[in-house]
């Protein structure tokens, strides 16, 4: 019998724009009180690249940057600033693909994307000659459990909390949110030996259940002037369990294109 299934997402109203060392912890509870929301077991929230960073003082001005003759190199094959070509390297372990415009490289989290995830947009006002970019936080796993467990702590729930940013894609138009920091949600899950509606088993099916997590709340996190960036979830549709960030990365023996 097939039962109805839902998925409601809501998002946390009137986030305050986030600084170095704001407690998003805090910034959670208030933001559910605020939509009236009673955190559950099992409940998952979604928090934008941008506020995690932020707190956590990856703020680089770019007025301070030096950059190396590798860097002036890259820049000046690809088009871009030497200084934020120095900082996208220091980001990497790698350079896997450039030419004027774009540089996409692995990431030291050990995704592929461009410019190791810098970015300059939502970042903080323009004035005063600042050039600031934002880095990718330093650990995003270790930072999703800490939220996980503070909230467990304060609250008594189980919840699972996921990182996302926005990342272009292979083969189609248009960025999309991801997951780059995961835990307490299966980060992927494997339906290898599931049966399908006839009984077929699957031989090749795994669900990257924290993307398609990341993906929904970008919907409403939105990518300009939404000031949206806290997504709260309530009926994903698999058990909570620990996950990790290296679930989906695939390993480059496996990928075809690198």
């Amino acid at each position: 019998m097939n039962l109805v299934a839902t998925l409601v997402l809501t998002a946390l109203p009137d986030t305050p724009l986030v600084k170095s060392g704001d407690d998003l912890v805090l910034i959670i509870e208030e933001g559910a009180k605020r939509a009236g929301l009673q955190l559950r077991d099992g409940d998952v929230l979604v928090l934008a690249q941008k506020i995690v960073s932020k707190s956590e003082g990856r703020v680089v001005d770019l007025r301070e940057v030096v950059p190396s003759p590798r860097a002036n190199t890259v820049a000046k094959y690809v088009e871009k600033d030497p200084r934020f070509v120095e900082l996208v390297l220091r980001e990497s372990k790698k350079v896997l693909r450039m030419r004027p415009g774009l540089l996409v490289v692995e990431h030291r989290l050990g995704f592929v994307c461009a410019n190791a995830g810098l970015d300059r947009s939502n970042v903080a006002p323009h004035s005063g000659g600042e050039e600031r970019v934002l880095l990718l936080p330093a650990d995003p796993d270790a930072t999703c459990e800490s939220i996980r467990q503070r909230l467990g702590e304060r609250l008594g729930v189980s919840v699972g909390v996921i990182i996302n940013d926005s990342h272009g894609r292979a083969w189609r138009k248009g960025i999309q949110g991801v997951a780059i920091g995961v835990a307490g949600v299966p980060a992927l899950v494997d339906m290898r030996g599931h049966p399908d509606l006839f009984d077929y088993m699957l031989q090749i099916t795994q669900i990257g259940t924290a993307d398609e997590m990341a993906a929904a709340a970008s919907l409403l996190m939105g990518q300009a002037d939404e000031g949206r960036p806290i997504i709260h979830a309530r009926g994903f549709p698999y058990p909570l369990r620990p996950g990790s960030l290296a679930e989906l990365i695939r390993p480059e023996d496996e990928d075809a294109f690198r």
